[in-house]
């Protein structure tokens, strides 16, 4: 068994795939209409037949309410990897990407977190 695709709650489709695709890097894999919505996955650049990151439309009243709960506590709702976090940092600060937290050293890995603008915030962790 292993994870082919993981959802994140976004509460614009064409926002998200806009910040993710040209500002996060990402690719789109899956853009396919679903009625009202579309099923849209991106992969990462290096990776990409690994796991989908699908973004979901929040509609549902749980998912809004889980959505708007998590960043209010200021939790991440994902996690993204990279090899150099504070060079990329600094090319995400460059583009305008708002972060609520800076480059930390936790233990043996450094983390940062930063707002998606689509209603989430993400980490990202040098391991």
């Amino acid at each position: 068994m292993r994870i082919i695709v993981n959802s994140i709650f976004v509460e614009d489709q064409d926002k998200a795939l806009e910040f993710y695709s040209k500002t996060l890097g990402f690719v789109k894999k899956h853009d396919v209409p679903t009625g009202e919505h579309r099923w849209i996955t991106l992969v990462s650049q290096d990776d990409q037949d690994g796991t989908e990151l699908l973004l979901e439309p929040n509609e549902h009243p749980a998912a809004k309410d889980y959505q708007q709960r998590l960043f209010a506590e200021g939790i991440p709702v994902t996690m993204f990897g990279v090899a150099d976090i504070h060079e990329e940092y600094k090319q995400l600060v460059e583009k305008g990407v708002q972060f609520t937290m800076e480059p930390a050293e936790m233990g043996n890995v450094t983390i940062a977190v930063f707002n998606d603008t689509c209603g989430n915030l993400i980490q990202i962790i040098q391991q």
